[in-house]
């Protein structure tokens, strides 16, 4: 390791590398950039910096960097998690873990190892044997043996319930978390496996995995995109078959007792809608439009009555506040009839709220246009008609059971495109107006965005469990590690930083340090942080460590 001056542009740059050799050519690595050569000539801070070197290198006034000072290689040391350590003692997951272990037999750090875990998922998802070898990239982390980990899942598994209900309280007295409206949808992960068992079944994939087993998951979370609990269920159990038990959950758990469901319309059944209400509950879900009565139709298909409104797009996935948009609206007042398993009837008064986009209208044309070409791509091979579902572009074949003939119904896609622009939204709420109605179906969004961090930031999955037990386990550290990138989130945004879950990810992991050995003296250099880095210590007042200093001197960057 050596100093080694540059010249780029009009200047010239100081920079501590390593020299390694590579395809039998010596190569450097920079380890640090020092700055501009005239900047640093004379400059009493590099001086005291050298004299602090030359003291920790052999205790001399001068530092000769090659030569007598004999350099270790620099060993990488991530030094970001103490980000989501903050917020892990914020929510007091420490002495939580810590009373959860407080049993004789239980002879290891709990606390430890469900925060190496979690924080795992948060920098860089692995395995957990990937996890428990690659634990040493974290500075001063204590002793974990594979079998901690796994022990851990299995009393994570049977904890679920008291983590959630703690979890909550922590939420609702740090944040005074909202929830006057609990959003709540529903997905699936599936296993490279094709073996089922009581969890892991065969069922309708969102992934579009149709040949591997998966579970369902029913994610609950507030206004803001922060998780209030979730619920696994086998992986055949159908979308609208989950919500009455994570309403229970609401309820019975969480004592919750004036709410408003908003849910995607595959949470929309009728006696979903019943349920709700009998818990005393309201909703405001997606409906779908082509099953509505033939009175409802006329008037969504009368131009008289709508009006004009001006605002983000309530069917994106996305929050993009630049991006307003026209909408027509009407608001219809009606009733929905409801036959219960006995055959009583039930009527819950509703608004529905229809509206009209130009944009969705080419949206829907263009979904519909993809659909037709896999239907004549069909009509070509007839076979693969009777094996295929009733999705995709066999809605818009028609059979011929005279002569067993195949085409394409041209009736059928006239019909659909009657549709094309228009949605509709049914709300219990008859004191909303239709604004209110759409903003509080656009933040619907934020389960969709809960999602897919999950699967692509987390990766909940791929899962390498096989036991009922193990697989809830890694999901409650999912859980766990969810809260804490939401709750990263949300100081970020209370504090107008704005930044996407990858960015988050990739700031972290820039904090970090090189740890070499300098005649027998471990060193931390710290490494460049990215700018969203230093903001992010910044908001949560983390003082950031010195650009260089002796391992004993960074307890506070130590596990």
């Amino acid at each position: 390791m050596h100093l080694k001056v540059v010249k780029a542009g009009n200047y010239e740059y100081v920079r501590l590398v390593e020299a390694y050799r590579e395809n039998g050519k010596v190569k450097h690595k920079v380890i640090l950039n020092l700055g501009r050569k005239d900047l640093i000539e004379g400059n009493p801070s590099f001086k005291r910096l050298a004299e602090r070197l030359a003291e920790i290198a052999n205790g001399s006034s001068t530092l000769k960097i090659s030569g007598e000072a004999q350099f270790s290689e620099g060993t990488l040391r991530n030094y970001g998690f103490i980000v989501y350590r903050k917020l892990w003692q914020l929510f007091e997951l420490n002495k939580f873990f810590a009373d959860l272990a407080n049993h004789p037999r239980l002879q290891f750090d709990l606390n430890s190892a469900c925060f190496l875990m979690a924080v795992q998922h948060l920098l860089s998802p692995k395995s957990k044997l990937a996890t428990y070898l690659n634990r040493e990239q974290y500075l001063g982390i204590p002793e974990i043996d594979l079998n901690h980990l796994y022990r851990s899942l299995d009393l994570l598994a049977e904890n679920k319930e008291l983590i959630e209900n703690y979890v909550f309280e922590k939420n609702c007295s740090l944040f005074n978390m909202n929830v006057d409206v609990v959003f709540y949808d529903v997905t699936t992960f599936h296993f490279e496996s094709v073996r089922n068992d009581e969890l892991r079944d065969f069922g309708f994939s969102k992934d579009n995995k149709i040949n591997e087993v998966q579970v369902v998951m029913g994610l609950l979370i507030d206004n803001e995109g922060r998780p209030i609990g979730y619920e696994l269920f086998p992986g055949n159990t159908l979308d609208s078959k989950t919500l009455a038990k994570s309403l229970e959950k609401l309820q019975k758990r969480f004592n919750i007792r004036q709410v408003v469901i908003v849910a995607d319309r595959g949470l929309n059944s009728k006696l979903n809608l019943k349920y709700i209400k009998d818990l005393g509950y309201d909703y405001i879900v997606a409906t779908r439009l082509k099953k509505m009565p033939q009175s409802v139709l006329a008037e969504v298909f009368n131009p008289e009555g709508y009006e004009t409104l001006k605002m983000a797009n309530p069917f994106s996935e996305e929050e993009n506040l630049d991006d307003f948009e026209q909408f027509r609206y009407k608001v219809l007042d009606h009733i929905n009839r409801i036959k219960d398993e006995k055959g009583v009837v039930y009527e819950l008064p509703e608004k529905l709220v229809i509206t009209y986009s130009a944009k969705r209208a080419l949206k829907d044309e263009e979904d519909r246009k993809r659909l037709i070409e896999k239907a004549e791509k069909l009509l070509l091979e007839p076979a693969k008609i009777k094996a295929s579902n009733k999705r995709g572009g066999k809605k818009f074949i028609k059979h011929q059971s005279e002569n067993d003939q195949f085409f394409l119904d041209e009736e059928a896609i006239e019909k659909d495109k009657r549709f094309d622009g228009y949605y509709a939204i049914q709300s219990s709420r008859l004191d909303l107006d239709a604004k209110k109605v759409l903003e509080a179906y656009h933040t619907l969004w934020k389960i969709e965005e809960s999602f897919r961090i999950m699967k692509s930031t987390l990766e909940v999955r791929p899962i390498f469990h096989w036991t009922e037990k193990r697989i809830k386990g890694h999901f409650v550290v999912c859980f766990l590690a969810f809260l804490l990138e939401r709750t990263l989130e949300f100081r970020l945004k209370e504090n107008r930083v704005e930044v996407s879950p990858q960015k988050i990810q990739e700031a972290l992991n820039s904090l970090t340090f090189t740890e070499v050995e300098i005649n027998g003296q471990k060193l931390l250099i710290k490494m460049r942080p990215t700018e969203v880095a230093n903001k992010i210590l910044r908001i949560l007042r983390i003082a950031p460590p010195k650009n260089m200093m002796p391992l004993e001197d960074a307890k506070e960057f130590t596990w």
